[in-house]
């Protein structure tokens, strides 16, 4: 009978060691979460910061023209084709 006894104080001082670490832990736990709270929030306000210089750029640059038109596409094609045709060919360069 004390050797159950003396088996149950010791699972009870077991018990408050364990408890008595896990708390210390978990202050410990606690602090790292609130420094990277505030580092995440830092970070927050660098990127918004960051995105509104980004914006102000982004507004001084002109407008886009208008998109080419399909009609377009040909006329430059077309000037290419007149190009090539004028410029020698490497085997004509060669000769």
């Amino acid at each position: 009978m004390i050797s159950e006894f003396q088996d149950l104080s010791d699972k009870i001082d077991r018990l408050a060691q364990l408890t008595q670490s896990l708390r210390a832990e978990n202050y410990l736990l606690r602090q790292a979460n609130s420094l990277l709270s505030a580092e995440n929030l830092a970070f927050k306000e660098r990127m918004l910061l960051a995105q509104s210089r980004v914006e102000a750029l982004l507004e001084q640059f002109p407008a886009p023209e208008a998109q080419a038109t399909p009609d377009d596409a040909e006329d430059l094609a077309a000037a290419d084709d007149g190009a090539e045709s004028t410029t020698p060919h490497d085997s004509e360069a060669t000769q």
